[in-house]
């Protein structure tokens, strides 16, 4: 289970500081599926960040299995069983993807071994596992590569940063089945930070993230006619500006 309390994130900002999250508390109990969804800027993504040590909170505690990590560093964090797949995957000049499978695995992995794992994020794995990750890649194949990093080891939770930008449909609905799967089985607890409907619609629990806080949170029947409604309002505004 992971839970934070009163998460605060401060940045320097022009001879000030700027919150960019202001008193996040929530859970995520084993097996459950949270998806967190909320405007662009809205603090979605530093949240993610923090969660998994890039980013230091300036209060609040973070716990996973009710041990305190918030003083734990990415390395650490990432030993105590959290996972994470970047927005935007770095690239390692020089590395073969299979090189790389194997550090995010903890063991040297066979190239069979590899092949599944990018055969299950969509990728034609005997064209890949050799391949360097570097900007040959585009940016959808280096997603999904950065996604099987993730699930190349078994985490108690598993952060996922928008996994559905820049793939193709094939690929995400892949990715959809493999979510669907881990969820299935309860072993690891996943965040996934999506504007997806089909990812919205197999959470366990939809946060709402805006302007740094938690603008609402709760099952998905408390939540999707909200989201809905958001939406519909949204629609409308932008046919009624069409029309001046």
């Amino acid at each position: 289970m992971l839970r934070t309390e009163e998460l605060v994130v401060k940045v320097d900002d022009e001879g000030g500081k700027k919150c960019l999250l202001d008193h996040i508390s929530f859970e995520v109990k084993d097996g459950e599926m949270l998806v967190i969804t909320g405007p662009n800027g809205g603090g979605k993504s530093t949240l993610a960040k923090t969660l998994i040590g890039i980013n230091k909170p300036e209060s609040g505690k973070i716990y996973l299995n009710d041990v305190d990590i918030t003083d734990y560093d990415i390395n650490h964090r990432a030993n105590a069983g959290i996972g994470y797949a970047f927005q935007q995957p770095p690239r390692f000049k020089g590395m073969p993807v299979s090189r790389l499978l194997s550090l995010a695995a903890g063991k040297e992995l066979t190239e069979p071994e590899c092949c599944r794992m990018l055969s299950e994020v969509g990728l034609c794995a005997e064209e890949y596992v050799n391949r360097q990750v570097d900007g040959t890649l585009s940016g959808g194949e280096m997603k999904r590569i950065e996604i099987a990093t993730v699930l190349a080891k078994e985490h108690k939770l598993c952060v996922f940063d928008e996994p559905e930008a820049g793939i193709d449909l094939w690929s995400f609905s892949m990715l959809i089945q493999k979510f669907e799967e881990i969820h299935r089985q309860k072993k690891q607890s996943l965040i996934v930070i999506s504007h997806q409907e089909k990812i919205i619609e197999m959470a366990d629990q939809i946060m709402i993230v805006d302007d740094g806080i938690i603008k609402r949170m709760g099952s998905k029947e408390e939540v999707l006619p909200y989201l809905n409604g958001v939406k519909k309002c949204h629609e409308c505004a932008d046919r009624m500006e069409g029309k001046f």
